[in-house]
């Protein structure tokens, strides 16, 4: 009885896996046509991402991307969740889907600051009733667990600030994009086993994937946009708040400060945001009003290709993490 329990269970384990295997090989090219469908859509419809002083192209655009990657992602863990398979906690596309829609909406009508503000809040706090919340500090500042008022606090600044910060370095081909495929490896490369986020972080990628050529096009581009920007900037949320977590594990060889890690994993985007900040602040400008002072667009005024900048700036931001990690 017992060997045909185990025997069933294998069988099971092995189907598993060839589900999701073919999964994974669908995804891509199912994320290509889904960008497709969706650049098609805005442009019957007249929504390009429109051209101004900031912006690094000269030809039509859209800003579908994020909407692209998050229906890619919804709908193949629709398909696994209609096989009662469970790959992750499908209650994130609860907070996933809000930050979405705010993005598309600021996308199209130019959204005020203290609207995004406030639904951000919101959507933390569901973070943070999901169980996403910062409870120990880890030395930082001298302090482990801390009281559940001040890591609801503390969760809400990290979710406000993090997001903003994979938002605002969404400037040219390529960068924001790339951004959150690195973080998302690093934390499961070192990570003891794979995360719970593991199937949909994998999901993600291979959705973002079809992005690169579409950002990389001359002619009829497709961006992230607001939508995908903020989208994507709450799942790294979500990992950096599970990397925080009683339950995320360094490999053995591998045994860092989480709060350390979790800084450095987001340092090049907290680094920019924090630095543009102080010099609008230093103009007397508003802190949210776009200008020209990232580092990218820095590097795209000295004749620097997006593809050129995108890998200058990810090899440096790598290269710094480990000589920080190492030094730890």
């Amino acid at each position: 009885m017992l060997s045909n329990i185990s025997v069933l269970k294998q069988s099971q384990k092995v189907l598993y896996i060839y589900i999701m295997n073919a999964l994974y090989l669908i995804t891509v090219p199912l994320s290509f046509f889904i960008h497709f469908i969706f650049q098609k859509l805005f442009f019957k419809n007249k929504i390009f991402d429109t051209f101004n002083e900031r912006t690094s192209h000269k030809t039509l655009a859209t800003r579908s991307g994020g909407v692209g990657v998050f229906v890619t992602v919804f709908l193949v863990s629709l398909f696994v969740y209609l096989k009662k398979i469970d790959l992750f906690d499908y209650s994130l596309f609860i907070p996933l889907g809000i930050m979405l829609i705010l993005g598309i909406y600021d996308d199209i009508h130019d959204a005020d600051f203290k609207l995004k503000f406030l639904l951000q809040i919101i959507v933390a706090k569901i973070l943070i009733d999901q169980g996403y919340i910062i409870s120990n500090y880890y030395g930082f500042l001298g302090l482990y667990e801390i009281p559940r008022l001040l890591a609801q606090a503390t969760t809400l600044f990290v979710f406000i600030v993090v997001v903003n910060s994979i938002n605002f370095i969404d400037g040219i081909d390529g960068l924001a994009i790339s951004e959150v495929i690195k973080i998302i490896l690093l934390i499961e490369f070192f990570s003891a086993k794979n995360t719970p986020l593991y199937c949909l972080g994998v999901l993600t990628i291979l959705s973002i994937l079809p992005l690169f050529y579409y950002n990389f096009k001359k002619k009829r581009k497709v961006f992230l946009g607001d939508g995908g920007s903020l989208f994507l900037g709450t799942l790294v949320v979500v990992y950096i708040l599970h990397v925080l977590s009683p339950q995320y594990y360094f490999k053995p060889n591998f045994v860092f400060n989480k709060t350390l890690f979790s800084i450095l994993i987001v340092f090049y985007p907290l680094f920019d945001l924090l630095r543009v900040f102080l010099i609008r602040l230093i103009s007397n400008k508003s802190p949210f009003k776009p200008d020209q002072n990232h580092l990218h667009h820095i590097l795209h005024k000295k004749n620097i290709k997006p593809i050129y900048n995108v890998l200058l700036i990810q090899s440096i931001s790598v290269l710094l993490f480990f000589i920080f990690l190492y030094f730890d």
